[in-house]
């Protein structure tokens, strides 16, 4: 059985009609990536799982339960936390508040510290600036921080939506070193990425997505390997 399992799931915004009868599924331990060009339902298909968004039709099983009617916080502690496109960190607060305010659902305070102390040790810079201002940060700070921050939620699956946008090459390297590490760590990851090429290359399985619908899906390593995909996404035939 699927861990995460979207069965015939379409989406709107008003009368725009977002998801169109998308099925997917993640299995435990795998990173499963969506790519496509903007507009593909990437980030819709993270926002509907979420409960930010609600599915008109179809359905969400999250390790065998029905979860599409569940309220955001619920969803989270069951174990599905978002990292959201843009890092929406609290830019007025403190690095160490950001992360406290990850952990909203948890009530054992040893536990929560010991989970600071492991987005610590992922990401020494944040405890070099645990008292300083989210704000004042830099993007791949910034970065750091709204994953250590969904890390504090302690999930079982993490969706990730566009972890590179904006960072420099070496940052972007340096976040999917990180991405890679969190998933060895037992963490399943639903990853949204515009840099096909970097999510391929550390992903199970990918889908493909145009205009709301599953155009391809396959082993990463079979999509990297598609002309279609090549031309479309990797920058070549």
């Amino acid at each position: 059985m699927a861990m995460l399992e979207l069965e015939n799931v379409h989406t709107y915004y008003g009368n725009i009609h977002a998801l169109k009868g998308l099925s997917i599924s993640v299995d435990e331990g795998e990173i499963v990536t969506l790519i496509g060009g903007n507009g593909a339902g990437k980030s819709t298909t993270l926002r509907t799982i979420s409960a930010l968004q609600r599915p008109r039709i179809g359905k969400i099983v999250f390790e065998g339960e029905d979860v599409t009617t569940a309220p955001p916080p619920e969803i989270v502690r069951k174990g599905i936390v978002h990292v959201p496109e843009g890092r929406r960190i609290f830019g007025r607060l403190s690095v160490q508040e950001n992360l406290e305010m990850g952990a909203f659902t948890r009530e054992d305070k040893q536990e929560i510290i010991e989970s600071m102390e492991h987005v610590f040790q992922l990401f020494p810079r944040l405890e070099e600036r645990r008292k300083q201002t989210g704000g004042t940060l830099s993007g791949g700070e910034q970065q750091m921080l709204a994953v250590g921050r969904a890390l504090m939620a302690k999930p079982r699956l993490l969706l990730m939506d566009e972890p590179s946008m904006g960072l420099a090459p070496i940052l972007v390297e340096e976040i999917f070193n990180i991405i890679r590490e969190i998933n060895q760590q037992g963490v399943t990851i639903l990853l949204v990425e515009q840099n096909a090429h970097m999510a391929l290359s550390i992903a199970n399985r990918g889908y493909v997505l145009e205009t709301g619908q599953i155009q391809l899906a396959g082993l990463a390593t079979e999509l990297a390997a598609s002309s279609v995909v090549r031309e479309a996404y990797l920058g070549g035939g």
